[in-house]
């Protein structure tokens, strides 16, 4: 009896492996398809790459602290313009 009580769990033992392997090859193919729809549907929508964002939010920073030092010294040399208007006003 202790004989076939071991071949039973024996065969219990392999069946639950098999299904293990078939459950792991189903979850691998259904991240595979999903993973390729995903992908499709973002190149669909013409989403950026992140790489790409990165560099254009760099670019966009860069462009704002130049124009940022370009108005400081616009109002500069406007204040230096009008201090000399000032200074040689008419009637002097």
């Amino acid at each position: 009896m202790t004989q076939t009580s071991s071949r039973f769990f024996d065969e219990i033992a392999r069946l639950m492996n098999d299904a293990t392997g078939v459950a792991q090859g189903v979850r691998r193919e259904f991240d595979t398809l999903f993973r390729s729809q995903a992908e499709r549907i973002l190149r669909d929508l013409d989403v950026v790459p992140r790489e790409e964002f990165e560099a254009v939010k760099e670019m966009a920073r860069l462009a704002r602290d130049e124009n940022e030092a370009l108005k400081a010294r616009i109002g500069a040399l406007e204040a230096k313009q009008a201090k000399k208007s000032s200074g040689s006003a008419p009637g002097d």
